[in-house]
């Protein structure tokens, strides 16, 4: 167990209602959170950022319904998401409304924030300028090279991951500690007494609301704020530009695309991240999956989360 966790079962499990995009799990937490006497724990990473707001479908002020949101608009879109951080804010925010005597309801997609926020789960530190050293490496000779040195480190971790950028991160997690990056996975281990609700859906049924949404959020304004939001420096961060809809849509400001291409991209990304949300979280056997159109959802989940 990290330091500063504490199991006990004095409190009534943290619930986690999880998903793919575009299931109803942001209208689920909060009607958990009316049914329970309950605060929402915001677990959806790119909607972290002030000013993100038509492209993430992040909930408004009406659709909270009087309900408390945490971690919702804490970070300029210039600044780079941290899921150690949020481990460590998520797990302050649960204890908070625990001793309060509330719900705490963690909602979102982002599958690696809800494991960390929920599970067993250490994250090894950085070092910059171990990190430029290697990304000047990758400039300078490709992927390959550094490929190679991790598959002598780590073989685990060279043999899951795909991308420079992940491969630079396990060499530099070895460099920092001696131990190799893949000896860092999570385990499915509580941290403390937890119930996941996870929204069973209808992909077909998905797919079309999806395409729905993404014209939604165009004839609402998604070009104009991703307009503001480069004026305001979104190209400057590292996680912010690479959101679905404002990578796109970014290229409609500079020529490359217009409107209704970079919103059939959006579409085509949004359903392909669906998918990869659901492998996640599919392989959860801890997950309680309920029907999302269900007309006794609210009921049925939070009859789940009685404890015992």
């Amino acid at each position: 167990m990290q330091a500063g966790a504490v199991r006990t079962t004095d409190t009534p499990p943290v619930i986690a209602v999880v998903g793919p995009t575009g299931s109803g799990k942001s209208d689920l937490a909060v009607s958990l959170a009316l049914e329970l006497d309950g605060e929402v724990i915001n677990a959806d990473s790119m909607q972290f950022y002030r000013g993100m707001d038509i492209g993430t479908a992040k909930i408004t002020v009406a659709e909270r319904r009087g309900v408390p949101h945490h971690l919702l608009d804490i970070l300029d879109v210039t600044e780079e998401a941290s899921v150690s951080e949020f481990q460590q804010q998520a797990r302050a925010v649960i204890a908070d409304i625990h001793a309060r005597g509330k719900r705490a309801i963690l909602a979102g997609g982002s599958g690696l924030y809800v494991r960390a926020a929920l599970d067993v789960l250490e994250f090894p530190g950085t070092d910059p300028a171990i990190r430029r050293r290697l990304e000047a490496e990758l400039e300078a000779g490709g992927a390959a090279p550094l490929r190679a040195r991790l598959e002598v480190v780590d073989p685990v971790s060279a043999g899951r991951l795909g991308d420079a950028r992940r491969i630079i991160r396990a060499l530099e997690v070895f460099e920092l500690t001696g131990r190799p990056f893949s000896s860092f996975m999570p385990t499915r281990e509580y941290v403390q007494p937890a119930v996941q609700i996870g929204l069973d859906v209808d992909r077909g049924q998905l797919r079309e609301r999806l395409a729905r949404r993404v014209h939604t959020m165009v004839e609402s304004g998604l070009l104009e704020e991703v307009r503001t939001l480069d004026a305001a420096g979104l190209r400057l961060g590292r996680t912010a530009p690479r959101a679905l809809g404002y990578a796109q849509f970014l290229r409609v400001l500079d020529g490359e695309s217009d409107a209704a291409q970079a919103a059939e991209a959006t579409i085509v990304a949004t359903r392909q991240f669906a998918r990869r949300q659901l492998t996640w979280f599919r392989a959860d056997p801890r997950i309680h999956w309920l029907d999302w159109q269900d007309p006794d959802l609210v009921a049925k989940a939070a009859a789940r989360t009685v404890p015992g």
